[in-house]
């Protein structure tokens, strides 16, 4: 599923008030930080999470992996924080049409 720009919009408003729920370890991305993200994001469907490091490409290509590892759909990035978005079964969250 891939995100319109409107729908952008409103989850970067509702991500706003969020707290990281994820935040990623000296270890970096492990297969239980992905498990860990895979339950948030069934519960939350909207989560923010922090990847502390300085180095620029090493952030990217975590983040690139999270995202890719979780099939889920990046909202923004804001500096260190990651906001991720996949609709579960119970579909919290009504998207704007279009």
């Amino acid at each position: 599923m891939s995100l319109t720009n409107k729908q952008k919009q409103f989850l970067k408003a509702k991500a706003h008030e969020l707290k990281p729920v994820i935040l990623l370890g000296g270890n970096g991305l492990t297969e239980g930080v992905v498990a860990e993200i895979e339950v948030a994001l069934s519960f939350h469907e909207l989560i923010k999470i922090k990847v502390p490091t300085e180095d620029r490409e090493q952030k990217v290509l975590i983040m690139d992996a999270i995202i890719r590892e979780t099939k889920a759909d990046k909202v923004q990035v804001i500096g260190k924080t990651l906001v991720l978005y996949r609709q579960s079964e119970a579909k919290k969250i009504q998207l704007p049409r279009g």
